[in-house]
């Protein structure tokens, strides 16, 4: 017996293992999330173990994500027409709200390709498909400028991803050297261990529902925080 590849995850795996549902801080988005969480994560875990890929983080609207969501729609202005990054997607509720709020152009950064196709899923069942580029590589070692000189983006935008020391430590520079080159870096995040602990301004605080199946309490106090260049 010859044995191939597993074949890829499409369309239907989303349907299967998700609902179309809004999360709480953001009713303006239907977007395709787990609802019975843990038999759901468990049995999804599984299944992309089996393909190589990792846990399905896509199927849930996190915390710092939803926070900076509703940052983000709350003051439109800071990205109505302008180029915008989001990094470390997810389902992408963040780069959904920046279209939403008229971003010319919304780059969804995602290592997971189950997570682009989320992306684009929850896009489509938006109508926000146009100005949303997906970017599944890892970008922390790519440059902040652009070739003139000016920031690659106008805003960068950063939800929920500083839970890993490893990532947290690359993101937290990079994000550092978007900021320096010109570029608006919010991070959206609920207090996970590893936020930088410098280098921040508050913008604005929220008491976002969370399921106590993802986090220790069913309301997480979460901040949207603007970067600076320097953790000084």
């Amino acid at each position: 017996m010859i044995s191939g590849a597993a074949p890829p995850i499409t369309a239907e795996f989303v349907l299967r293992n998700t609902e179309r549902a809004s999360a709480p801080m953001v009713p303006e988005l239907a977007l395709h999330l787990a609802t019975e969480i843990t038999p759901l994560w468990e049995v999804t875990e599984s299944e992309l173990q089996e393909r190589g890929l990792p846990p399905p983080y896509w199927a849930f609207a996190w915390a710092g994500g939803q926070a900076l969501a509703r940052y983000v729609i709350d003051h439109p202005h800071l990205v109505a027409g302008r180029r915008v990054l989001d990094i470390g997607a997810g389902s992408g509720i963040v780069s959904l709200a920046a279209l939403w709020a008229s971003a010319s152009v919304v780059v969804a950064n995602d290592t997971d390709p189950v997570a682009g196709l989320a992306i684009r899923m929850n896009a489509e069942a938006n109508g926000l498909l146009a100005g949303l580029e997906l970017a599944g590589r890892d970008m922390f070692d790519e440059p902040a400028l652009a070739e003139d000189g000016g920031p690659l983006f106008d805003i960068v935008l950063a939800g929920d991803i500083f839970y890993e020391r490893p990532m947290a430590d690359r993101a937290a520079g990079w994000l550092r050297r978007h900021a320096a080159a010109g570029a608006l870096v919010l991070v959206g995040d609920p207090g996970r261990a590893y936020l930088p602990k410098n280098g921040l301004v508050h913008c604005a605080r929220y008491q976002v529902p969370v399921s106590t199946e993802l986090e220790d309490r069913e309301i997480r106090e979460t901040s949207v925080w603007r970067m600076s260049p320097a953790a000084d």
